[in-house]
């Protein structure tokens, strides 16, 4: 498996290769998947958590509070800025979280490209390394009250504790793009029941999202 700093790097490549040719119009596109943030806003984002981490600004996942001052402070910035100073930013943060092991920073990074390829309806990277990787490590990761197994249709993967050989194991066929969309709380608790799911996963339902559910359905 490849080391965080080159998941990190590649969606910085990718998200600067689908902003950067945008018009101007589509800088205020709303991001359903970011409830009150606009295309700009993710951008701003994906600067502001960097320097509040080399600030000493952060001690683990950002606030609501915290994300929003960072929108605050790049409010005046264009989306090609913002471009041009994460571009610079990248290597020197994909070495630092290389080092220091920060997986959470690439999942952000990872996570917002699929936020912004939804608003913009511009689907890609679907089964990019980073969108597997991230898939298995965050079922794998995963404290369910029941055993569960998600089939991936090519693999299966067991969340923790489970055994791939429990035949009585509660099962989701899916996706790694869904599967890690719907962890990152991009996936609505209505859409994630209404899944392909072995039985009723009611008892699973709680311990699924990292992040969210999702209060609305997110269609990309």
């Amino acid at each position: 498996m490849h080391d965080v700093g080159w998941h990190y790097e590649r969606a910085c490549g990718r998200i600067d290769a689908l902003v950067r040719p945008l018009p101007p119009e589509h800088w205020d596109l709303a991001v359903p998947a970011c409830p009150g943030w606009r295309v700009r806003d993710v951008l701003a984002h994906l600067v502001g958590g960097p320097e509040d981490a080399a600030a000493g600004r952060l001690d683990g996942i950002p606030t609501d509070e915290q994300t929003a001052a960072q929108v605050d402070r790049h409010r005046t910035e264009t989306p090609i800025e913002l471009l041009d100073t994460w571009r610079d930013m990248c290597p020197l943060v994909a070495d630092a979280i290389t080092k220091a092991k920060i997986w959470p920073a690439a999942f952000d990074a990872v996570t917002h490209e699929q936020d912004l390829r939804g608003a913009l309806g511009q689907p890609g990277a679907r089964d990019d390394e980073s969108v597997e990787d991230f898939a298995r490590m965050s079922v794998r990761g995963l404290d369910a009250p029941v055993p569960l197994v998600f089939d991936l249709g090519t693999e299966r993967i067991a969340a923790g504790g489970t055994s791939l050989s429990d035949e009585h194991a509660l099962t989701l066929t899916t996706t790694a793009f869904e599967v890690f969309r719907l962890r990152l709380g991009r996936r609505s608790r209505r859409q994630v029941e209404a899944m392909a799911w072995s039985a009723d996963p009611v008892s699973v339902l709680a311990h699924l999202f990292v992040f969210g559910p999702s209060p609305l359905d997110i269609i990309e």
